[in-house]
């Protein structure tokens, strides 16, 4: 006997078809799909990584590795996984600095997301003897007890997540 949870799919579309489109114009945030959170009552955190990225120097075509890796909290809505794959691949020919790759998707998941808090990592493998690790974040204006009930999440889960972290 098969059992389905309560989620909301209707509007994905990625999911299931076996067909990865293709990214005609390098990452934009149409590539990206959502689903509706279900637990807005709660503050949570959500992590998806992405260990294989790669992308291109703008000046010198050479490639670019790294991990790019994601933290938020929900509002309304959560990112779809395999869309956000795709998203990540839209970057394999394109031409940027890591500092913009790593904002860029800051913005365009807030701009599908409207998160409480995100937070986008980019952990890039040294090229030339230098590593460069990129950290950009922000926090939506919210209602003062949610506001309080995000920031405690996050500084638990930072906390939680760094360890060894002063």
């Amino acid at each position: 006997m098969n059992t389905h949870s309560q989620d909301y799919t209707d509007n994905l579309h990625l999911l299931g078809t076996g067909r990865l489109p293709l990214p005609q114009n390098g990452p934009s945030v149409t590539l990206l799909e959502a689903f509706p959170n279900r637990f807005q009552k709660r503050p949570y955190i959500i992590s998806i990584s992405f260990p294989e990225f790669t992308s291109l120097c703008p000046v010198t075509g050479q490639p670019d590795f790294g991990c790019i890796s994601v933290e938020y909290v929900p509002d309304h809505l959560c990112v779809e996984s395999k869309s956000f794959k795709l998203y990540m691949f839209a970057f394999r020919n394109h031409q940027s600095f890591m500092e913009t790759i790593t904002n860029t998707v800051l913005d365009d998941l807030c701009t599908l997301l409207t998160p409480c808090w995100c937070r986008v990592k980019g952990l890039f493998a040294p090229r030339g003897g230098t590593r460069i690790h990129v950290f950009a974040e922000t926090f939506k204006p919210m209602p003062s007890e949610q506001n309080n009930q995000v920031r405690e999440a996050v500084a638990a889960w930072k906390v939680e997540a760094n360890p060894h972290q002063p």
